[in-house]
């Protein structure tokens, strides 16, 4: 019995249903998903199995122009995420097209996609007609030599399965990287980290867009089988303080809970979860926040 195994990179603009589609192909939730764009920082892993294939998901930050030195180490994580990768996915927003950034991507394509091979998803195919579908398909071809082109609809599986298969025929023969039960390459810290500032970023909207990174800080298993979870909520400013706890705390009551369920109910057991929250000013020039991300501070230079 022949197995196989490999890594597939993600890549597109922000908000192009990446985390999604990790999400859909997995089986289970392990890469944030909010309706804001950028808040997948690090690249988190997710494992899939097809057949005897083992596909290993490198879901990367989004493509966007950077600014901020957090911008630049994110969209360095990205490249570099696809240049390690057997196969790389492009997706691109339906209703959206052929962007400038999706533009600015297939340049950079052309630069780490010699010699891997390259296939295009177009997303949210339940939002445009057929027509523009495949006219949408037809230039990007044009602009890109894609070695397969697949429509689907992320959130609805339509087309993931015929992509899935397809990857899973694709990548390289050999022993598989995971054990059959591991679904993400991520501690159980930063998965947890993540799932709360989800949470944040789902309840403040546009109040504290990327003002804010979540730490776990301290992990403690107990003796009854439930764990004890310490988490940082940094902030940039002290009036984000405010933001973040709510009257009389509402907000931070109401993120804590619900990101102690959804961690209780991925983990299967009882978790204790406490949140503080700290300001300081300059976490985004800090080295050890982005190796806590799972970034490169030094790629946020330039």
């Amino acid at each position: 019995m022949t197995t196989r195994a490999g890594f597939v990179a993600l890549i597109g603009e922000p908000n192009a249903g990446k985390s999604t589609l990790t999400n859909r192909m997995v089986g289970a939730k392990v890469s944030i998903v909010t309706h804001k764009v950028q808040t997948t920082r690090a690249r988190i892993r997710g494992v899939a199995i097809e057949g005897e294939t083992q596909i290993v998901f490198v879901d990367t930050p989004g493509l966007f122009r950077p600014k901020r030195r957090l911008d630049r180490a994110m969209v360095a994580a990205a490249w570099s995420g696809a240049a390690d990768a057997d196969v790389v996915v492009l997706l691109v927003e339906a209703h959206r097209g052929l962007t400038e950034g999706v533009q600015r991507i297939l340049e950079g394509l052309a630069e780490i996609g010699k010699g891997r091979k390259v296939a295009l998803a177009i997303n949210k195919i339940d939002r445009v007609k057929a027509e523009a579908l495949l006219a949408l398909s037809a230039k990007l071809n044009e602009a890109y030599p894609f070695e397969r082109s697949f429509m689907i609809s992320a959130e609805k599986g339509h087309g993931v399965d015929a992509l899935r298969q397809w990857l899973a025929g694709e990548l390289p023969e050999g022993p598989w990287l995971y054990p059959e039960d591991q679904i993400a390459d991520l501690p159980m810290r930063m998965i947890a980290a993540e799932m709360t500032r989800e949470k944040l970023t789902l309840r403040l909207h546009q109040e504290l867009p990327y003002q804010l990174t979540v730490e776990t800080e301290n992990w403690e298993e107990r003796p009854d089988g439930s764990a004890r979870v310490d988490q940082i909520v940094y902030v940039a400013r002290d009036g984000h303080k405010g933001i973040v706890l709510g009257k009389k705390g509402e907000t931070i009551k109401a993120v804590s809970k619900a990101a102690r369920e959804e961690l209780e109910e991925f983990l299967g057991r009882r978790i204790h979860l406490f949140l503080q929250v700290k300001v300081r000013e300059n976490w985004q020039d800090e080295a050890e926040r982005y190796s806590e991300m799972g970034l490169n501070f030094r790629d946020g230079n330039g």
